[in-house]
Parts: structure tokens; sequence; C-alpha cells
């Protein structure tokens, strides 16, 4: 299968040669340079990645969504998210491959860290476990069949932390499994910023997830027979 992985990168310069070495065996590394300012996107290229550049930032969702469109282009069948700061282990990213490559009756598998990072995930995931069983939402190591961004046309359209995709795909009725995501310390400062802003971008997408579960929308892609 054309396995592709996508990387969403902001000023990850040191540390984004090594998970490039690490991964590129299992798949294409596809890194998304979201305007950074320390050369990430050079260094990306000189270790054999492709790489999209955004000439101004994005944000998370914004970089995924290039990956994904990236990938689409190059004929990929199944896309994985993989962090580009080194906390994803490369083990982590070998089952799930794994995992989507050898179960044909699955269509998306979704990572699950011991421990969230922040009370918002907390919450948010608290919410998914009751709403689909989905025990760490927020988890950035997934994998998903290219079919289901096709179906969906977009990996996110309201900035929902890469969570749309997901919870639009299962709600439309996509076969999914969790596996397990050790996660190792950050080397850099986390993406999201600060504890109280990072919070609200997670409280916000939480209640764009339950709003449009309300609306029904998440039913309205399923694929039809």
């Amino acid at each position: 299968m054309k396995t592709f992985i996508v990387l969403p990168a902001f000023n990850e310069a040191t540390t984004i040669a090594g998970v490039i070495a690490a991964i590129r065996s299992l798949g294409t590394p596809i890194v998304v340079d979201d305007c950074s300012s320390d050369g990430t996107a050079r260094v990306a290229e000189d270790n054999g990645a492709v790489v999209v550049r955004h000439p101004s930032n994005r944000g998370y969702d914004g970089a995924i969504n290039s990956g994904f469109i990236k990938a689409a282009e190059l004929g990929a069948e199944m896309v994985f998210t993989f962090d580009a700061d080194g906390q994803h282990g490369v083990a982590a990213l070998r089952a799930a491959i794994h995992l989507l490559e050898h179960n044909k009756n699955l269509d998306l598998v979704v990572g699950k860290r011991p421990r969230t990072a922040r009370f918002g995930e907390a919450v948010y995931s608290f919410y998914t476990k009751w709403r689909y069983g989905i025990e760490d939402i927020l988890c950035g190591l997934k994998g998903y069949r290219i079919s289901l961004f096709h179906d969906r046309g977009a990996f996110d359209t309201r900035t929902m932390i890469g969570t749309e995709l997901t919870l639009a795909s299962i709600g439309g009725g996509a076969r999914w499994a969790a596996f397990d995501v050790p996660i190792a310390p950050r080397l850099d400062a986390p993406r999201f910023g600060s504890t109280l802003r990072a919070n609200g971008k997670i409280l916000r997408a939480m209640a764009w997830a339950i709003w449009l579960d309300i609306r029904g929308e998440w039913k309205r892609t399923q694929r039809q027979p």
C-alpha cells in the first residue's frame, strides 16, 4: 500500500531530521512547514521528505489539511498523522500501520496515550469516550484510509485540532480501532502555547463537535453502499 506520514511542523529544525530518519522506512514523510523561521523546510528537504511550504502560518489543522492534499495528489492509500517534535514513538507508528494495513475491515486507527496533557484534553476525551468510545481524541498519531478524506473533502473545516475527520468518519459509520502510544518528553515548547490558551482551543473544538453531532452533520458524511 502507498503509505504517507504527514508531519505538521512549526520551528522543528532541531528534531525533524531525526524523526524523518526514524520513519521513512515505514512510508513517505510529508513535512508541512507552517511558515517556520528556523529552516525546518530546508532540513526536511535535505533529509528526503516531501515538503509543503506555507507562506503564512495556518495552524495545526491547516498544516495537516495541506499534507492530506499532497498525499492524495501523490496517490496515497493510507495517511498517518505524526508529530514532528519527537514525542511519538516509531514503534507506535509501526503498530498503527500494521493494524490498518492488515485489517481490511478497518478504515481508521486512533492512538491512545497513557495520559492527557491538559485539563481541556481530559474533558474532550471524557465526552468522546462517552459518545463514541474514543479514549484519547486529541492524540496526534492516527491513521486513515484516504477514502475517508475524499468522502469528507477536507481534513478539517472548523479548526478542531485534528479531530474533525475522525469524528465525522466514525459518526458516518467508519470502522476503527485504538492502539497504544507511549509519549517521550518534548524537546521544545508545546505547539498550542500556554495552558490557558490551549485549553480554550480544545474546549472550543469540543463545542464544535457537540454542535455538529446535534445537527446530524456527521451522519451526512456516511458513504453510500
